[in-house]
């Protein structure tokens, strides 16, 4: 991956792991880091400022790993019958690792269970064009590179269970803003970063093609300020309510 060109702003510093190579999902690496890189941030006045909330943090950590093992534990027999479908319908590794900006400018590797086509990140430069997203973000509402099982797994967000794993390294939580990959992130903000990326927050539970930058960071900085444990139960059941299609919750 070529150097980032560095711009004037906050800087933050990212590790990233040199033995895993650009094409994350033929390979489920350990989640080590060793080189240590510098990645420029977009100059910005920051709007929100963390708080210290050393108890909620705490509880925060612990519910995490509380959940991932119990997910991983009861969860083992799904995730194996769903593995074996990803190989069944496009051989090669079930996991997709991708590279993506954590708390601080910290980059980690997210890991989720395959959904796309193994040369997906390689024909992804020809789909450019038809980005469905008004963001950074990359989105195409019907995606070609995704596989049959893939779409299954998307429209009940299985895909995403694999990052219970990160939620064991610490890389990620619960509930918080979702990290974008470092090309998206470098066009962004750095003061969205003061807080962990997690699997649900607020953008998740009202995302649409037609919301901006602008609007996806409101989101962001609106948990930042009402970040606690009541705002993290509340996004919990209404992921939920979302993931199995329930109404009035």
């Amino acid at each position: 991956m070529a150097e980032p060109e560095m711009r004037e702003g906050n800087v933050a510093t990212i590790e990233k792991d040199v033995e895993l190579g650009g094409n994350y999902s033929d390979v489920v690496a350990p989640l080590k880091v060793h080189k240590t890189e510098i990645v420029a941030a977009v100059p910005t006045k920051e709007r929100v400022q963390v708080e210290p909330k050393p108890l909620y943090d705490f509880v925060k950590r612990a519910f995490d790993i509380i959940v991932a093992l119990i997910c991983l534990t009861v969860g083992l027999p799904v995730y194996l019958i769903m593995i074996l479908a990803i190989v069944i319908d496009d051989p090669g590794n079930p996991f997709f690792v991708q590279e993506r900006v954590g708390l601080n400018g910290r980059v980690f590797k997210m890991v989720k269970l395959r959904t796309m086509r193994k040369d997906a990140e390689q024909i992804k430069v020809n789909l450019a064009e038809q980005n469905e997203y008004k963001s950074v973000h990359f989105k195409i509402e019907n995606d070609p590179r995704v596989t049959r099982v893939g779409r299954f797994f998307r429209r009940t967000s299985l895909d995403e269970t694999a990052q219970v794993l990160n939620l064991l390294t610490g890389s990620m939580t619960i509930v918080g803003p979702r990290p974008f990959i470092p090309s998206e992130q470098e066009q962004l903000p750095s003061d969205r970063l003061q807080v962990k990326p997690g699997l649900s927050c607020y953008w998740q539970l009202e995302r649409t093609l037609d919301m901006n930058d602008e609007e996806q960071l409101e989101l962001d900085y609106r948990y930042i300020r009402e970040r606690g444990i009541l705002t993290d139960l509340k996004i919990i059941w209404k992921t939920v309510c979302s993931v199995v299609g329930a109404k009035n919750c």
